[in-house]
């Protein structure tokens, strides 16, 4: 029988929108593969990696039999891959194994019993469904990703929190010398539900959400979150744990402040950053009337100093940072101007956009 019949690209579209939490080594052998599912013409594609679960349906053509099985995911993709865009492929079902036609190419796979394939259970009750524009929350992620921890002993940290509430949906990422908090409104009113996404999770929504206006409708429950946007279904497992109280963290008075150009900032915190090491990345800041100097050296006695006019008129503050935290923040902004609010050489520095309530970012400063 005919599993599908279309071209290379349809095909390769739907594969590779799935196949992004396949793990190449699994002690499950059966995870490394797609699971194919097959009813009224259409096909049903599913990845797990028992904890996120990734299904989309396509309509690929072929026989109209029900049928399912899995096969290697990334095997399949990277003979697709080797084909041209427009040239029709087919896949056929033959014994115990698929068979991969393109032109005059043919590929026999092997395939695993679709019954052996580990589906993620669903959690029973959801909390209310609400929806924001993919782009939306694909912005949100790249304002707040960066700040997640990577690996950290609280598990809570590998992650973000998403605090739905009211008309308001908030995201805030925190690696304990950072924080990242970002927001947006909804168009419907919800019941306060907090959840924590993990890393993977945070990863791969990123890479599969579009910049396109159309909806992503989420639910939350205890332990599970899902998402549906463009005829995919996501599940994840969430991160348990309580997440730190972030409203304590973000300064609230800070006196001293200044308004500059983002991207001139950016560019003289990367040249400072190139005279840092890899074991040592702090800059110095020196704040002080009309000047924003920028500095750093290194063991070899070396040094870069950089001068932004700005528009000051409060006490001299010298304050280190972690250049990377910094360069992270501002390369992930996309407005023109920046708003950094200090109060001394020794407490955190917050980062904001004039007029712009809805992204906070605080830095720890560092010693120098």
């Amino acid at each position: 029988m005919i599993v599908f019949q279309s071209t290379q690209d349809k095909v390769l579209a739907a594969l590779q929108s799935v196949a992004g939490i396949v793990e190449r080594r699994h002690t499950l052998p059966v995870l490394a593969n797609v699971r194919i599912r097959k009813t009224a013409g259409q096909v049903q594609l599913t990845t797990s990696d028992l904890e996120i679960q990734i299904r989309t349906h396509a309509d690929l053509g072929g026989d109209d039999t029900s049928f399912a099985t899995t096969v290697g995911a990334r095997k399949l993709i990277d003979i697709l891959r080797t084909l041209p865009a427009d040239q029709v492929v087919s896949l056929e079902s033959q014994q115990s194994k698929l068979v991969l036609k393109g032109g005059k190419s043919k590929f026999t796979l092997q395939t695993l019993p679709a019954e052996d394939f580990p589906l993620v259970q669903e959690a029973p009750s959801f909390g209310p469904a609400f929806s924001v524009p993919q782009k939306t929350l694909k912005s949100l992620l790249g304002q707040v990703s960066f700040a997640m921890a990577v690996h950290d002993i609280r598990y809570y940290l590998n992650g973000i929190l998403f605090v739905a509430e009211g008309k308001k949906l908030s995201l805030v990422a925190t690696d304990g010398h950072r924080l990242a908090f970002a927001s947006a409104e909804l168009d419907v009113e919800v019941p306060k539900q907090e959840v924590i996404l993990p890393r993977k999770t945070v990863l791969e929504l990123q890479r599969l959400l579009s910049d396109k206006d159309g909806a992503i409708e989420m639910q939350f429950a205890a332990n599970q979150a899902k998402f549906s946007f463009e005829g995919m279904e996501f599940v994840t497992k969430l991160v348990e744990g309580k997440f730190p109280d972030y409203n304590r963290v973000i300064p609230r008075n800070h006196q001293n402040i200044v308004v500059l150009g983002r991207v001139p900032l950016l560019s003289a915190l990367q040249r400072a950053a190139i005279m840092t090491s890899e074991k040592f990345k702090g800059v110095r800041l020196n704040v002080e009337p009309g000047v924003l100097r920028v500095a750093a050296n290194n063991a070899d006695q070396e040094e870069a100093v950089d001068e932004l006019d700005i528009e000051y008129d409060g006490p001299t503050i010298e304050i280190g940072f972690n250049v990377t935290y910094l360069i992270d923040a501002l390369a992930n902004m996309g407005q023109d101007m920046v708003r950094v609010e200090l109060a001394d050489g020794n407490s955190s520095a917050l980062v904001t956009i004039p007029d712009n309530e809805h992204f906070k970012y605080v830095v720890m400063p560092m010693r120098i």
